[in-house]
């Protein structure tokens, strides 16, 4: 039994329409619960697949009955398929997921998908230190994760599990230009205005910083980037590009990967970057870039927010091609660490090992 909200466009649906793919072809019977406020499937998943969903919508004027609602529903659905296993996936909805289990015997598998240490609410902050330690077991994406989940004692049954990297398609066709490349939804947290003042002092004329991504509901900084970026006559240098279902035109387009998020479970883009051969530089935020960069092998790990080291090593980047082409053979070796087939194997045999 497979539970999360949804399966719209994100990191932890992507990850989990991937194991699904994969468990599909094993001699296992899958149900997938859809739960949250879209139960909407965007990924491609198996036909095999049962999926469930609650007959009723969600209605923002009164979430507590919702939220009333949804725990008896899964409470219901669940005793009636009677898993042998659940994999649950997020923070918050973690809670949720073992409050309307609770008593019950089946064995619950959680992992939380942002920053380990993030700070959910007062409220959230107890029930996951109440609830988390009766999960059967806590899979976290990296050793910060798990290290932080051994220290606050979520859980006495704990192992690390990255996410599997997505192979970005090769495009002969395709000429490198010379850009600097971002991708990452439009959040604050991913500092994009960092980047694009530390891009404007690296004086590389010749060059272009290419942002790929979008907002997220209820949230606008796409324009508020565009005025940056005329306020600072970089017009003709830093495109917006918006979300693109080609991004993996844009890694096969480009020579670095720039990254200045501040708070990151597992960074999937990272990974898809070094997928496409392209040497990273990232803030090295509390978790998820330290698991995959190699400092000087493969990329560079900047201290967090030391905008000045960040713009050295971007400078040395874009001046050497040699220094661009080592690191980027190294960083694409990156699949055969994080691969899907092996990940999978890894979340298969930890759930379903009694």
């Amino acid at each position: 039994m497979f539970l999360i909200p949804s399966l719209e466009y994100g990191g932890m649906e992507r990850v989990m329409s991937l194991l699904l793919n994969v468990f599909a072809k094993k001699n296992v019977q899958l149900h997938l619960i859809l739960y949250g406020k879209t139960r909407e499937v965007k990924y491609n998943i198996p036909d095999s697949v049962i999926i469930h969903r609650p007959t009723f919508s969600y209605s923002a004027t009164n979430r507590f009955i919702f939220t009333l609602k949804t725990l008896l529903y899964l409470r219901k659905e669940i005793k009636k398929i009677k898993p042998n296993s659940i994999l649950s996936f997020g923070e918050y909805w973690n809670n949720l997921v073992l409050i309307s289990l609770y008593g019950l015997r089946y064995p619950v598998y959680i992992s939380d998908r942002s920053q380990p240490n993030l700070n959910l609410g007062k409220i959230q902050n107890k029930l996951r230190d109440f609830l988390y330690p009766k999960a059967k077991g806590y899979i976290a994406q990296t050793l910060k994760a798990a290290e932080i989940a051994k220290k606050n004692e979520w859980n006495s049954n704990i192992t690390v599990i990255g996410n599997p990297i997505r192979e970005v398609a090769d495009h002969p066709e395709i000429i490198k230009q010379n850009y600097v490349l971002t991708v990452g939804r439009l959040i604050k947290t991913k500092h994009v205005d960092d980047l694009i003042k530390i891009f404007a002092q690296c004086n590389m004329a010749d060059w272009k910083l290419i942002i790929v991504g979008g907002n997220p509901n209820k949230i606008d900084l796409l324009m508020e980037y565009k005025s940056l970026v005329k306020e600072l006559n970089l017009e003709s240098r830093v495109k917006l590009v918006g979300a693109q279902k080609n991004v993996d035109e844009y890694y096969r387009k480009s020579k670095v990967f720039a990254f200045t998020s501040s708070s990151e479970g597992f960074p999937n883009v990272i990974g898809e970057a070094m997928s496409a051969g392209l040497p990273v530089i990232a803030y090295d935020c509390l978790a998820g870039p330290s698991d995959m960069i190699d400092q000087g092998v493969n990329g560079y790990l900047i201290p967090l927010f030391d905008s000045n080291e960040f713009k050295t090593k971007l400078n040395s980047l874009m001046q050497n091609e040699e220094k661009r082409t080592v690191l980027g053979q190294n960083a694409a070796k990156i699949n055969s660490k994080f691969n899907l087939n092996d990940i999978a194997d890894a979340y298969y045999n930890f759930i379903l090992k009694d």
